[in-house]
C-alpha cells in the first residue's frame, strides 16, 4: 500500500512541476506577444516615417530642378507632363 502512495505522491509532484512550468511558459509567451506587438507598432511607425521622408525627398528634387539644378530637370518635366495629362483627362471628363 505504501508503494501506491509513493507512486501517487510522485505523480502529484510531477504534475505540480508540470503545472508550474506551464504557468511560466504562459507568462513568457504573453511577454513575448507584448514585445512582438510593440515591435510591430514601431515598425509601422518607421515605415510611415520612411514614406514621409521619401515624399520630402521627392519634393526637394522638384524644388531643386525648379531652382535651376540640371540634375532633376528631366524627372521634373516628366512629372509635370504626367500632371498635365491628368488635368486634361479631368477636364475632358467634366466636359462630357
Amino acid at each position: 500500500m505504501s508503494t501506491i502512495l509513493e507512486i501517487v505522491d510522485s505523480l502529484e509532484n510531477r504534475v505540480s512541476k508540470l503545472l508550474q512550468q506551464h504557468h511560466k511558459q504562459q507568462a513568457t509567451q504573453e511577454e513575448l506577444q507584448r514585445e512582438v506587438s510593440e515591435l510591430r507598432a514601431k515598425q509601422a511607425k518607421f515605415l510611415e516615417e520612411i514614406d514621409q521622408w521619401r515624399e520630402k525627398y521627392s519634393t526637394m528634387k522638384v524644388a531643386n530642378s525648379m531652382l535651376g539644378s540640371d540634375q532633376y530637370k528631366r524627372e521634373t518635366k516628366l512629372k509635370i507632363n504626367t500632371l498635365v495629362r491628368e488635368i486634361d483627362q479631368c477636364i475632358s471628363q467634366l466636359s462630357e
